[in-house]
C-alpha cells in the first residue's frame, strides 16, 4: 500500500500512477467509492457541469448559501495556484493534512483499482464532506458529465451552464453530442436547469429519457437588466432590484439565473431567502475570471481557452475597455482550438506576446508559430522563457492608457498570480 508524508508527495505519485491522464468512465471508481462509504449517505448535492461557467455557477451558489449562514462544501477544478483549492469548506480550502488522510483512506479500500489524478481528488473531496457534517454540497463536473467521476453522485439538482465546442476528443465535435453527454448528470425526478439560451435539443431529450424537471432560460425562468440593476423571474416568482453580480460579463446574468432558479427549486430542502441571493451576489470571488489586477497598467486575467469562452471575451473588452491597445499575454493546451481562439481574438489585440507553459499538454512555440503563421497574423513575439518574460516584454510596449490581457489557460494564469504574489 502506498503511503506519502506530503501532499506534494501523494500528487506527483497519482499524476504518473494511472496510464491515462484522462479516463471517463464510472466503474472503477464508483467501486471505490462504494468501498470507501458504503452506506451511500450524502449531503444534499447541486452538480453543476458546462463547458464555460461552471466555476461560476459553484462560486454563486457558494456565496449565496454562505450568506444564508449553511456550511457549505464546494469542489471544483482545476485549481489556481494551489492543489487544496479545489476542495473547500465554509469558503476556505481544507488543509494538506486532511487531503493526505482522506488520501490514505482511498488507499486503504481501493485494492488493485487504478484512478487517475482526478478520481482520486474526487474521492477525496467527498469523503472529506461525507465527514464535515454539511448542509449542502457543490460539485464541478471535470470534463463532460456522463462519465466524469463526479458523476457517481445522485444530485438534488443539476445545472448546465453552456454548451460549446471543446474537449472534442473525447465528447464528441457537435452541440448536440456534447449536449448529451452533459445530460449524464440529470437524475430522474430532480430539477436540471439550463443557463444556456440556446439549448441543443439532445439536452431536453435526455431530461425526457430520465423523468427530470427540466427547466430553461428563456422559457421557464429569464432576466430583464435594468437601470439599476437587474429582475430575475420564473413562471412562479419575481425577484425585483437584485444587484448586478459581482463577476463581471453579460454571461454572468445567465450564470446568476440560473443558480437562483436551482436554490428556489431546491427551497422546500434547504430554504434561501431574498437577501441571502442578493448579499452572495454582491460579494461572491473567482480568481481569473475577468479578474482586473491593481496595476499602474491595467491587467486583465482570464481562463478562458476556447471559442465560446473568448467570444464573451471579445464582448467585454468591446463593452469596457472599448479605445485601449491591448497587449495579450497568451498560451494554450495544444488539444485547443487554437486557430479558432486567435481568429476570434485578433481583430481587438494590437500585439500578441506568447508564453511557453511548464506543462506537458501546453502547445509549444514551434506550434505557436505555425498557428499564427496560418492565421497570417504578424504581430507576435516568440523566444520567452515563461510568464514573466513574456509579460516583461509586454509591458515595456505598453503605456498607461493600454491593457495588459492575460488569457488562454488556467495554467497561465496561475503564473500570472504566482507572479505577483511574488512580487508584492
Amino acid at each position: 500500500m502506498v503511503h506519502f508524508d506530503s501532499l506534494k508527495g501523494w500528487l506527483s505519485w497519482q499524476e504518473q500512477s494511472h496510464p491515462l491522464t484522462i479516463d471517463l468512465g464510472l466503474d472503477r471508481v464508483a467501486k471505490v467509492y462504494q468501498a470507501l462509504n458504503p452506506s451511500g449517505i450524502k449531503p444534499l448535492t447541486i452538480t453543476v457541469a458546462g463547458t464555460n461557467g461552471k466555476g461560476s455557477c459553484i462560486a454563486y451558489l457558494e456565496a449565496i448559501y454562505r450568506e444564508q449562514g449553511y456550511r457549505v462544501g464546494a469542489y471544483t477544478s482545476p485549481h489556481i495556484l494551489k492543489y487544496n483549492e479545489r476542495i473547500k469548506i465554509d469558503g476556505l480550502p481544507v488543509g494538506d493534512a486532511e487531503i493526505c488522510q482522506a488520501f490514505e483512506r482511498i488507499e486503504q479500500v481501493r485494492n488493485d483499482i487504478s484512478l487517475s489524478y482526478f478520481e482520486f481528488g474526487t474521492l477525496a473531496a467527498l469523503d472529506i464532506f461525507a465527514k464535515a457534517n454539511l448542509d449542502i454540497q457543490l460539485l464541478e463536473v471535470g470534463l463532460g458529465g456522463r462519465l466524469d467521476a463526479v458523476n457517481i453522485i445522485d444530485p438534488d439538482a443539476a445545472i448546465i451552464s453552456s454548451i460549446g465546442i471543446d474537449h472534442v476528443a473525447w465528447l464528441g465535435d457537435t452541440r448536440e453530442a456534447i449536449g448529451f453527454e452533459k445530460a449524464g448528470i440529470f437524475r430522474d425526478s430532480i430539477p436540471a436547469i439550463v443557463g444556456d439560451p440556446l439549448p441543443p435539443s439532445s439536452l431536453y431529450r435526455v431530461s425526457q429519457e430520465k423523468n427530470a424537471r427540466f427547466y430553461a432560460l428563456g422559457k421557464d425562468f429569464g432576466y430583464t437588466k435594468q437601470v439599476n440593476g437587474w429582475e430575475w423571474y420564473s413562471k412562479v416568482k419575481i425577484i425585483s432590484n437584485l444587484p448586478e453580480p459581482a463577476l463581471k460579463g453579460e454571461h454572468q446574468f445567465r450564470n446568476a439565473s440560473a443558480v437562483i432558479m436551482a436554490t428556489l427549486q431546491l427551497a422546500n430542502k434547504i430554504p434561501v431567502e431574498e437577501q441571502a441571493i442578493r448579499s452572495g451576489l454582491s460579494n461572491v470571488r473567482l480568481p481569473g475570471r475577468f479578474q482586473l489586477l491593481d496595476s499602474n497598467i491595467p491587467v486583465l486575467l482570464d481562463v478562458g481557452h476556447n471559442p465560446e469562452a473568448v467570444k464573451t471575451l471579445v464582448e467585454y473588452l468591446t463593452q469596457n475597455f472599448p479605445n485601449k491597445r491591448i497587449h495579450a499575454i497568451f498560451s494554450m493546451m495544444r488539444d485547443k482550438d487554437i486557430a479558432e481562439v486567435l481568429r476570434i481574438m485578433n481583430p481587438v489585440v494590437f500585439d500578441w506576446f506568447f508564453a511557453p507553459l511548464a506543462n506537458a499538454r501546453a502547445a509549444s512555440e514551434t506550434l505557436m508559430r505555425e498557428m499564427f503563421s496560418k492565421q497570417a497574423m504578424n504581430n507576435v513575439s516568440f523566444g520567452y522563457s515563461g510568464f514573466a518574460e513574456a509579460f516583461t516584454a509586454a509591458k515595456k510596449l505598453a503605456n498607461e492608457n493600454d491593457l495588459l490581457l492575460v488569457f488562454g489557460s488556467f495554467f497561465l494564469v496561475s503564473d500570472c498570480l504566482a507572479e505577483f504574489e511574488k512580487n508584492r
